[in-house]
């Protein structure tokens, strides 16, 4: 470990994180236009689960965790999540799937590791270890949605409208990095163990793997 100061911690997770990088084959196939459209609606489906517990998750983070900047950056994120909602509701209907369809879909039990292990911190565990680890794989996230957004323009023919929900997410949140910094500065500061907080952003890493993988099983 490089450092137990916050931007040390920082630095520690991104190496880590771009280390346990590897090909994403999901997205390979998108972009060669070879997913077929069931599994862009279970990709829809997926999402409808993952969205709604996130918000959920960053919601009870900010009742946790009132206090400047944790209650101001969880609010943001869960308010980020209602925004996204709608435009996952759009990409759906262009896939020919209603809101009611994507809440009957049976989610996968590898795909929703991810907000599975999000929503155990927000319960349990504290806001710099969330912090760091939406900071440190936030950035593959938005490179992979920007990815998705590009290969459905341009070989499944959605427009600007159906893709919004990918567009979104890859753009990075303004004033985001300051802010998760900060909370993991005072989580520090406060005596929190910077193996534990290493931790969670490893472990989130391994499970949005993990979600990937999972959309390309059988592919």
């Amino acid at each position: 470990m490089t450092g137990h100061d916050a931007p040390g911690l920082i630095a520690e997770a991104r190496r880590e994180s771009a280390a346990a990088t590897r090909p994403n084959r999901f997205l390979d196939l998108l972009e060669a236009g070879q997913v077929p459209r069931e599994r862009l609606i279970r990709l829809a489906g997926e999402e409808c689960h993952i969205v709604g517990s996130d918000r959920r998750s960053f919601a009870l983070l900010a009742s946790r965790y009132p206090t400047s900047p944790s209650g101001e950056m969880f609010l943001s994120l869960a308010q980020g999540e209602g925004r996204a909602f709608t435009f996952l509701l759009d990409f759906a209907a262009a896939l020919g799937t209603s809101e009611k369809d994507l809440s009957r879909y049976e989610p996968q039990a590898a795909a929703q590791a991810y907000p599975a292990y999000l929503a155990q911190r927000a319960a349990f565990g504290t806001a710099a270890e969330v912090a760091l680890a939406m900071l440190a794989n936030l950035e593959e996230w938005g490179i992979y949605c920007g990815r998705a957004a590009e290969a459905l323009r341009e070989h499944y023919g959605l427009d600007e409208a159906a893709v919004a929900f990918f567009r979104f997410f890859a753009e990075p949140v303004p004033g985001f990095e300051e802010q998760a910094t900060e909370v993991i500065a005072a989580g520090l500061a406060a005596g929190e163990d910077p193996r534990a907080v290493l931790r969670a952003a490893r472990l989130l890493h391994a499970y949005e793997t993990m979600f990937w993988d999972s959309l390309a099983e059988g592919l």
